[in-house]
């Protein structure tokens, strides 16, 4: 088992030698700028691992790794588009550097140069992952229709948020860490368990993502804190704000959650004594611990050296103690 900035670096090494510079180049720029932006590279590392912790040589998914990759950045550059986002990880998004067209041209190239990359697996391994990847694209689809339809609704509830991540978020973990599996030739029990493991530690993610949201550092969190208040996003923080709350909390917090006032700092602070004040904060931790519990439960019956999972318990830790 290598760490997880070797598996970054093996990654990124891989990646630079799939070029995307040919003719038309419109098509293919936009393709070479986002992949090139950065990032955590979080789910080929998992592809990566995955591979690794049942007994593959790692090297052996790294097409996997980069079709996971190229599909996550294909969703950004579709939903910069949705969110009318000026930047991407510090830089000018696709649509914002070309244009909206040639992001929408470009984004669905990528897709389709997603599936492409399990063409280098035998016939068993290819249908596998293709299965398995059109699931997981539908899936995500949906989540972010989910996400889009929240924007404009009153009444979500914390079960239908929690599914919304879960399709949007967790299920490309998941899918990431099966794929590692699949091209290892685990067994179909190793196989579901890992997806459960990444689908539980995709959820808990993105709830300390929310988290970090309203109350990470400004130094290390790497986006504006306070964002998902600005956009009066419905997060797990709000929701649970809102059902903990009395009636007078309540009104007042959804007009809040319906205002755009040019002082965005008094209305991100006034969300935060919100969610501090009714527990929201507090449960919200409570539910990224739970979710995270639940990932290391799975590891329990996954067919594999105690050391590996202690492994993988660590990353999970690591994961979400973090900071950015």
């Amino acid at each position: 088992m290598l760490s997880i900035e070797k598996y970054q670096h093996e990654f990124i090494e891989y990646l630079e030698t799939y070029s995307t510079v040919k003719e038309p180049e419109n098509l293919y720029a936009p393709i070479q700028y986002i992949l090139e932006l950065g990032g955590k590279r979080l789910r080929p590392v998992l592809t990566l691992m995955a591979a690794d912790i049942f007994g593959d040589n790692y090297k052996h998914a790294l097409n996997a790794a980069l079709s996971i990759e190229v599909f996550h950045n294909f969703s950004l550059v579709h939903d910069d588009i949705m969110d009318d986002a000026p930047l991407r990880r510090g830089h000018e998004t696709v649509h914002e550097k070309w244009d909206v067209n040639t992001a929408i041209l470009s984004g669905d190239a990528m897709l389709i140069m997603a599936y492409q990359l399990f063409e280098n697996y035998e016939a068993p391994v290819f249908l596998e992952l293709a299965k398995l990847f059109s699931k997981t694209a539908l899936e995500v689809c949906e989540g972010q229709q989910y996400d889009v339809d929240f924007e404009t609704r009153t009444d979500v509830s914390v079960p239908e948020y929690l599914k919304m991540i879960e399709y949007k978020t967790a299920v490309l973990v998941a899918a990431a860490m099966k794929m590692g599996a699949i091209v290892a030739k685990a067994s179909k029990e190793d196989q579901d368990n890992i997806y459960s493991f990444g689908r539980y530690l995709g959820i808990a993610f993105q709830l300390q993502d929310d988290y970090l949201d309203a109350f990470g550092d400004p130094k290390t969190f790497g986006k504006q804190v306070g964002g998902d208040i600005i956009e009066n996003k419905k997060t797990y923080l709000y929701l649970k704000a809102l059902e903990f709350s009395n009636e007078e909390d309540s009104v007042a917090l959804s007009q809040l959650f319906a205002s755009n006032p040019e002082d965005v700092t008094a209305k991100i602070e006034t969300a935060k004594q919100y969610f501090v004040n009714s527990g929201s904060a507090e449960a919200t931790k409570k539910a990224i611990l739970a979710y995270t519990e639940k990932a290391f439960a799975v590891l329990e019956s996954l067919n594999i050296p105690e050391p590996k999972k202690a492994i993988l318990k660590t990353f999970g830790s690591n994961l979400m103690n973090r900071t950015v």
